[in-house]
């Protein structure tokens, strides 16, 4: 009996879950744009045996990602439902705050001058699987919060001033179902900060632990 191709072997969905992760944070690190990511995920759940998986990662080097936890497509829904394709805010010697159970558009764009933007999306949804905030800030900052099941990609400018993050002593939790923010523009003379928080199922999770 010859023995199998075990390239030819069938792949589990822990299989395309790992090389999912290994995308992702190839493209977090400018490895990959989002539309060579978005590709390479669809070929990636289309894969049915190892063979097939190989030509994905053929071009990246070899990445860790035993320190992102493995949930199941059931454990994590998919945020993204229905809404605007495109909001513009303007923040001048002011603020803007959106918080809560609001829908994120699929382009976000907030100019903060000697102003602040508060963005709470721990509890947020989106109108795509990717959305874009694009975020200027002169002489201003945004803070902007996301909870642990949403990949975040930086690729703002710092000029006097800086962007940052995600930071936070939340660890990220992602999933084929995580929704990916992509956070650009410029911040002269102020910040642009990222910040994990635990999403609201977590906060009630661990509220119950410390009774």
């Amino acid at each position: 009996m010859d023995t199998p191709d075990p390239s030819r072997l069938r792949i589990s969905d822990q299989d395309r879950h790992h090389v999912a992760e290994v995308l992702r944070e190839a493209a977090g690190e400018g490895r990959i744009d989002l539309e060579e990511l978005d590709q390479r995920l669809e070929a990636t759940y289309a894969a049915r045996t190892y063979a097939d998986l190989v030509p994905i990662t053929l071009d990246l080097p070899a990445t860790s990602t035993s320190q992102v936890p493995a949930r199941s497509a059931a454990a994590t829904p998919s945020p993204v439902v229905p809404g605007p394709s495109e909001e513009r805010h303007l923040a001048i010697l002011g603020g803007l705050e959106r918080k809560g159970d609001w829908i994120v558009p699929e382009h976000l764009t907030v100019v903060a001058f000697m102003g602040g933007a508060d963005l709470d999306l721990t509890r947020a949804r989106f109108a795509a699987r990717v959305v874009t905030l694009t975020i200027n800030a002169v002489m201003g900052g945004a803070d902007i919060k996301v909870n642990p099941h949403t990949h975040v990609v930086m690729e703002g400018v710092g000029i006097m001033g800086g962007y940052a993050g995600p930071s936070g002593d939340v660890p990220a939790e992602l999933d084929e179902n995580s929704p990916v923010v992509r956070i650009k523009g410029f911040a002269i003379m102020g910040g642009v900060n990222v910040t994990r928080k635990p999403a609201p199922e977590d906060r009630r999770r661990l509220t119950r632990g410390s009774d």
